[in-house]
């Protein structure tokens, strides 16, 4: 069955957006890793320690990146959206893109990433990258056909 133009090309670029998302999320989590940048999420009151950054990046995530399972369930909602239309796939996408927003928004790393005592050449680029993916991703997984 042939899709439409339009639905095929939302399709792929989707998939797009969310595998860059990923990549950004990745370089964030070894980045943080490398760093000992624990998550830091004040309107949670929440805060993990830096001795604590790579257990605490499998459910809590890490001052640059989503938890290690949310990005686990990127790529397979991902993958199974490159292989042809899934709306489930679609939507899971949307709303991780959501949460992760939310996230970049709560956590402390990610304002601190854009101000002059913070630019960093590796970090800022990550950051806003990191953002602006997770919010094209939403709009683009969330968006009804």
């Amino acid at each position: 069955m042939l899709l439409p133009v339009n639905r095929l090309n939302r399709r792929r670029t989707l998939v797009s957006i969310s595998a860059a998302q990923l990549a950004a999320g990745v370089a964030g989590q070894v980045i943080a890793v490398r760093d000992r940048r624990p998550f830091d999420t004040p309107l949670l009151g929440q805060r993990g320690r830096p001795e604590d950054v790579v257990r605490d990046s499998v459910f809590n995530g890490t001052a640059l990146s989503a938890p290690i399972v949310m990005m686990l369930t990127q790529v397979v909602a991902t993958a199974r959206l490159a292989r042809g239309p899934s709306p489930v796939a679609a939507r899971t996408l949307g709303v991780l893109g959501a949460t992760m927003t939310c996230g970049f928004l709560i956590e402390r790393e990610f304002p601190k990433a854009f101000s002059p005592a913070g630019l960093d050449p590796v970090v800022t680029p990550i950051a806003a990258s990191g953002f602006a993916l997770a919010v094209a991703m939403a709009r683009s997984g969330l968006r009804r056909s």
